[in-house]
């Protein structure tokens, strides 16, 4: 088989340092039994050491190319399932898993990290847990605290579904081609469903959202058209600060001000 050239339009940059696969695996901790499903395996740098480890793998492939290659790989180490599907548009429900069952994997290419991170919570009943590699800029903004100018939209609602944790910084040099970029991989832990189901989502996103619209300008001019100023200082909090110094739990204090606001004003329409 001739040699694989890494394709621009797919993002892929494909791992091969030894070292960082080992590290990864090791935080991974892939153990047989478990149902682990990894997105875009590329060459398979990391489907060896998870397939020798669990002997049954899952994997999501959109590179129709990169398919024969990962069957011929494979064949002998296990059990091999691939999808050739844009993971953007993948339904994991269709893997019947059960409850905290899945747990998902990858080297995600940056130009749909996000979009597939949001796409990934609509099935959160049926993870148990989540490593990637992003770019690190990403990681830093998912990882944010409130009062770190990183913080914004991107943290606020991926924290508000998953637990996030930074484990390592991942070169440049450790990939072929080289992004221009360092990566880093995170972990998220899906939120237990009673933290997440009390809180309307499309409440959070339209207060998330507004609130970090124009990031200099204050809560009482970023959500004037949601909230009055009275209304925010009902709940302890000063209009006449900036979203990026709000905590999880104040924005969730805003949505559902704003949700009974909504409700009220449907029932008096």
């Amino acid at each position: 088989m001739t040699a694989h050239t890494p394709r621009k339009r797919f993002g892929q940059n494909f791992l091969h340092d030894q070292n960082i696969i080992a590290n990864i695996i090791s935080v991974i901790s892939p153990q047989k039994n478990q149902r682990i499903i990894e997105i875009g395996p590329g060459k398979g740098a990391l489907t060896t050491p998870l397939m020798q480890h669990t002997g049954k793998l899952e994997v999501i492939e959109l590179d129709r190319d990169l398919i024969p290659r990962l069957e011929e790989k494979f064949s002998r180490l296990g059990e091999l399932t691939i999808y050739q599907e844009d993971v953007l548009r993948f339904d994991f429900a269709q893997l019947n898993a059960t409850e905290n069952s899945l747990r998902i994997v990858g080297n995600l290419p940056y130009n749909i990290s996000t979009p597939l991170l949001f796409h990934l919570m609509a099935f959160l009943p049926l993870i148990k847990d989540m490593y990637f590699m992003l770019q690190k800029e990403v990681v830093d903004r998912i990882c944010a605290q409130p009062g770190n100018k990183e913080y914004g939209r991107l943290s606020v609602m991926l924290q508000f579904y998953c637990e996030t944790e930074s484990l390592f910084v991942v070169p440049p040099e450790a990939f072929n081609p080289a992004p221009k970029v360092n990566s880093a991989i995170i972990r998220l832990i899906p939120r237990e469903p009673s933290s997440i189901n009390t809180t309307n989502k499309g409440a959070l996103s339209t207060i998330v959202t507004a609130s970090f619209a124009q990031r200099r300008k204050t809560l009482r001019n970023n959500l004037k058209k949601l909230l009055s100023d009275e209304q925010i200082k009902s709940l302890d909090i000063d209009p006449g600060c900036r979203a990026e110094t709000l905590s999880l739990d104040e924005f969730k204090k805003l949505s559902a001000l704003y949700l009974e606001t909504k409700t009220l004003e449907t029932k008096t329409a």
